[in-house]
Parts: C-alpha cells; structure tokens; sequence
C-alpha cells in the first residue's frame, strides 16, 4: 500500500523540483568541467529547505528528506528567527530539532533584526531573504525551497491587484526565482490543505505562527476574511482561478518585457537618448517598461518607482504640452528636449 494521498502529492511536487535542479546543477559542472583538468568527480548538490515550523514547510522539509537521498542530493534546512515574538529563539531551536529528526544536514537558525522601511511584512521578508541568501552562500547550495501554495499564490495576486500596480503584479511568484534561480516553490500548483494534512498523517508537530491570524497584518485580513467571503460570493475555485491568473499574467509580463528590450534599441538616437515620436508609436505597456527601465538606469530605486511615476513620464510623450521636469524617485529627473527624453540624476 503506497504513503497517503497528501504525502504521495508533495513527494512527487519535490520530486520534480528536485529533478530539475539536478539537471542544471549538472550542466554546471558540464560547463566547469570543460575550464578545468581534474578528473575529480563533482560533489553532490546541496538543497535546503527554508522551514519556518509551520504546516506548509514542515511537508515541504519532510518530502526533501524523504526523496532527496534517492537522488544523491544532500538536504539539509535552515530556520530565520525574526525576533518579533517573545520565545522566538526558543522555537527557531525546536524547528531545527526537528529538521535533524528527520535526517536533514546542514541544518542552522540564523537571527536577523526586522527593519521598518515599506511596513512589518516587507521588512520581514525582506530580511528574511538576506538571511537565506547568505546561509545559501555559505554553504554553496544549490537550491533553497521554499513553501509557498496555491493559496499564498492566490493571496499575492489579490494584493497585487489592490495595489493597481500592472500586470506584473498580478503574475504572483514565480516557481524559480533569486539568482541563479536559487529559489524554488514546489508547492505553488498545491492546496494548503493538502500541505497540512501531510503533517498530520505523518505525525509531524505544526507550529501556527499567531502573526498568520493577527488582523494587524494585510496577508492575514485577506486569508481570514477576504478569500473567505470572495469564496462565498463566487464560489470554490477562485483559489485556482488567481493561481491560473498568475501563471497567464506572468507568461504575458515575460512576452512583454522581451518585446520592449528588443524595442528599446530602435527608439534611442546615435548619442542613446529616447526619442519621442519613436516612443510614442509603440503600444503602450511597451513604452511605459522601456521608461521604467530607462529611470532605473538613471537610478531611481525600483521598489519606490510607481506605476504613477511612469504614468508622468510617460505624458511627456503622449500628451505634451510644453510640461517642465518630473522628478521621480532617488533624485532622477526627466523631461523633454527638442523631440528627445532625457532621464538622468537632477
């Protein structure tokens, strides 16, 4: 008789991440290879798991463990102890107890300070990336997992849809993102529930962060009130359905984004400043990434660049009427001169 439904489902989830990341680990060393003499033979690939005790990374640690050796991939885990709660080393301790119960190694806890800047749960992930970027780093591994669902899917779509902020926004996470697709998220095309009711099958303690059902965080209002009620107005699938917006919105982004940097060429001059008439004649979720693009080079920084900011800029070309300069975020200026746009530092 085979393991459970749910166990059999993030086993398999794993299986084909880890599968993938073997492939090009190999073509790396392929590539290494051919630079280098030694006839030593390349050391296994190092995974981690990014595991926070929580149902959806307790599943994800323990398919890693199960199926990793069957590869000759070495697993081992990693825990960030954000600090934001009394007792949080005590329990950043017991996760990586557990992670070496079953079979993990390397496994470490890494501290890290929260900052304020774009509010607690952007500080929080943004450190927490910093802290796995270097713990990925130290130890050379080749992937880190991490154990984002469907249902954070579909949460991370809504938000981007309540921020207006474009198509982008709507194409969610991706299933390899980080340099060098450090990042993996086996678990995007999984429900949470499934996630959940592998651990409890498996007899695997669950820690429920409190911060998950704190009304005070976005994400939480939105997995306790809003999905529920947009549930019951429209149904069942709508968790499906944002996952399958996101997948869609994120292969339009792409096609768009090549689009404008194979554009972005035939609009520039011989000196490489933008030209207008050449810009306006482009569609305009083409122009508008080919600005943004250009005021990122001039320096403004890409978390504080709006879609408002291009929506300026972008006026410059389709509705001139003799404006003055724009400034835009990190102290970049642009306006317009004799048919051409100048994005520099003011």
């Amino acid at each position: 008789m085979g393991p459970h439904p749910a166990v059999a489902a993030i086993r398999l989830a794993v299986r084909r991440v880890l599968h993938d990341i073997l492939t090009d680990h190999e073509a790396l060393q392929t590539a290494g290879a051919s630079r280098h003499t030694s006839h030593e033979r390349p050391p296994s690939p190092l995974v981690l798991v990014a595991c926070s005790g929580g149902a959806d990374s307790m599943a994800l640690a323990s398919a890693l463990a199960f199926e990793a050796p069957k590869l000759g991939i070495r697993a081992g885990g990693i825990t960030v102890d954000h600090g934001l709660q009394a007792g949080s080393d005590l329990r950043a301790d017991e996760v990586v107890l557990r992670l070496r119960e079953l079979g993990l190694d390397p496994v470490e806890a890494t501290s890290v300070t929260v900052g304020r800047e774009g509010g607690p749960e952007a500080a929080a992930r943004d450190a927490r990336y910093a802290a796995l970027d270097a713990c990925a780093a130290r130890h050379g591994a080749a992937a880190v997992l991490l154990g984002h669902t469907r249902d954070d899917q579909a949460e991370t779509v809504l938000l981007g849809l309540a921020r207006g902020s474009g198509i982008r926004s709507l194409s969610g996470m991706a299933a390899v993102s980080g340099a060098d697709g450090r990042y993996r998220r086996p678990f995007l095309q999984l429900d949470r529930q499934t996630a959940r009711k592998a651990c409890m099958v498996q007899s695997l303690p669950v820690w429920d962060d409190p911060h998950n059902a704190d009304p005070a965080y976005t994400r939480s209002r939105l997995r306790h009130e809003g999905l529920p009620a947009l549930e019951k107005a429209l149904g069942k699938g709508v968790v499906e359905a944002l996952a399958r917006t996101a997948q869609l919105s994120r292969d339009d982004a792409d096609a768009l984004d090549t689009w404008a940097s194979q554009a972005e060429a035939s609009v520039r001059d011989a000196t490489g400043l933008l030209e207008c008439a050449k810009l306006y004649a482009l569609p305009p979720a083409v122009r508008r990434r080919i600005l943004r693009r250009a005021a990122i080079k001039a320096g403004a920084p890409a978390g504080s660049l709006f879609a408002r900011h291009i929506e300026e800029v972008d006026r410059l070309i389709t509705g001139w009427r003799g404006q003055g300069a724009i400034n835009l975020p990190g102290k970049v200026v642009a306006q317009r001169q004799g048919g051409r746009l100048v994005i520099r530092q003011g």
